[in-house]
């Protein structure tokens, strides 16, 4: 990505248009992507075919702020809505983000001049010897209300740099809350597909550890009979024990994803446990969505939160060159004093009691043993660095984008492999069923059937979950639709 003289655009270009005559370079936003696909190669416009849905690519439609919506899920809305109201992570941003605005405003204030009051009153003697006077020392009261007004004049910018520089703080930390924000509603989502799937694949392991269980009856049976090698019992023992130990991990992994469910609403895992919350989330209950947006490149950089924030650091470091480059140059400073004196604070007010001062105070490096030129010198380096993590966020940003096109291509493609796989193994369950029941296969037969319709619909849950949570990947490389979220 080079470099390029594309014109900034809203409170970028109010700031450089005020920083015009500052020293030091103006902000150059690096051009957008030139290619129009992700992907080396093409991606279909649209998937195959899997459980009779296909995903359909819309080249240059935008993200909707509410995607999670269109998994048509109401518990999940749900969990969102109290992620979004509750999120600790969430809060600490955006107070963050209004922090950075006070101190934004408070910076405005170098451009207004300062002005001091001061009110004194003290008792005093005097020394008259001191000035060679031989009159007797007297004490009096003395009372002083002054005022001070001091303005740094701003002459080669380096003031609005340096508010220029607080602004791109304030919205990197704008964009902090929207990569937050963005970040938490997949999080939720993606936790919630995952809950589910568990939950399935729990009550498929169980049905298929009741079915091994029978197996390992009947083979020990027919051992006592002497009609097979004990040896065969052993086998299905282990196949059991191997099929059993599968189970903990997966109740491990429901109560991990309920745990983090959990604190991304902004509660503690004991105060989770009501059936309104996440209980009771089920694959088959979210909807796969079919139209799927897909930015361009060259907006995707427009979008993306942490390109966003990478740009605004980018906005801030060229900022603090001009500030660097303005401190080479000498400063100037008005100030003035006016204030009235008395040893009466009746009579302060009298026009013979008032004094004034007014002047102004050049001031710059004569030798520094090259402090303030190195100091420049380390702003721009400083620059090109952050300019080369701009770089690399953008390439980043990219990957992800298409790493998610991919995969859903393949995900549909797995999905309908999984699917082939259940119809296959169902219905050679229902031909073994039917055999069973006319002697001509026997029960032992019948139970390997059903095992091996439990381990098909195991990988395809799995396929189920995967192809959901890839859509939500999606959504959140392309930037999550922030931008059009209520503020």
């Amino acid at each position: 990505m080079r470099e390029g003289r594309r014109r900034p655009c809203g409170w970028l270009a109010a700031a450089l248009a005020w920083a015009g005559c500052a020293v030091g370079p103006n902000y150059v936003q690096p051009d957008p992507p030139k290619d129009s696909s992700y992907t080396a190669g093409p991606v279909p416009k649209t998937t195959a075919v899997a459980e009779g849905q296909a995903q359909r690519f819309e080249a240059g439609r935008q993200v909707t702020a509410d995607w999670w919506r269109l998994f048509e899920n109401p518990k999940v809305d749900a969990l969102i809505g109290q992620a979004i109201a509750d999120n600790p992570n969430l809060q600490a941003a955006q107070a963050t983000l209004r922090q950075s605005q006070d101190i934004l405003r408070a910076g405005y204030g170098i451009f207004i001049p300062q002005i001091g009051g001061n009110v004194a009153a003290s008792r005093q003697t005097s020394n008259p010897k001191l000035i060679g006077s031989t009159a007797p020392s007297s004490v009096f009261n003395l009372f002083t209300l002054s005022a001070t007004v001091n303005y740094a004049l701003d002459i080669w910018g380096g003031q609005r740099r340096q508010i220029e520089g607080l602004r791109a703080q304030m919205e990197a930390q704008r964009f902090t809350v929207a990569g937050t924000y963005t970040m938490l509603a997949g999080n939720v989502v993606n936790t919630a597909i995952a809950q589910a799937a568990y939950r399935a694949q729990i009550r498929a392991t169980e049905d298929l550890i009741i079915i091994e269980k029978e197996q390992v009856s009947i083979t020990r049976a027919q051992a006592e009979a002497g009609t097979v090698p004990f040896s065969n019992v052993l086998s299905l023992q282990s196949e059991l024990a191997s099929t059993q130990a599968t189970l903990p991990p997966l109740r491990q992994k429901i109560d991990q994803a309920t745990h983090l469910l959990a604190t991304l609403l902004g509660r503690a895992p004991a105060d989770f446990s009501s059936p309104s919350d996440a209980r009771g989330l089920e694959i088959k209950d979210f909807k796969l969505p079919e139209n799927l947006p897909v930015s361009l490149p060259s907006a995707l950089v427009h979008q993306r939160p942490d390109i966003l924030l990478a740009e605004a650091q980018l906005i801030s470091a060229n900022a603090q060159i001009g500030v660097a480059t303005a401190a080479l140059f000498p400063s100037l400073t008005l100030n003035s004093t006016v204030g009235m004196n008395s040893t009466s604070a009746a009579n302060i007010f009298r026009s013979d009691n008032l004094f004034w001062s007014l002047g102004a105070n050049l001031a710059g490096p004569i030798v520094d043993g090259g402090t303030r030129w190195y100091q420049r010198k380390a702003a721009i380096e400083a620059h090109d660095a952050v300019l080369a993590n701009y770089r690399q966020t953008v390439l980043s940003a990219l990957a992800q984008v298409a790493d998610a096109l991919r995969a859903l291509e393949h995900d549909a493609e797995t999905l309908n492999a999984q699917a082939d796989s259940v119809h296959a193994t169902s219905n050679a369950l229902r031909l073994t069923q039917i055999n069973c029941q006319t002697g001509i296969a026997t029960y032992l037969q019948l139970l390997v059937a059903d095992q091996q319709y439990h381990q098909a619909t195991l990988a395809y849950v799995q396929a189920q979950a995967q192809r959901l949570q890839d859509t939500v990947a999606l959504y959140v490389a392309l930037g999550g639709g922030w931008w059009s979220a209520p503020q």
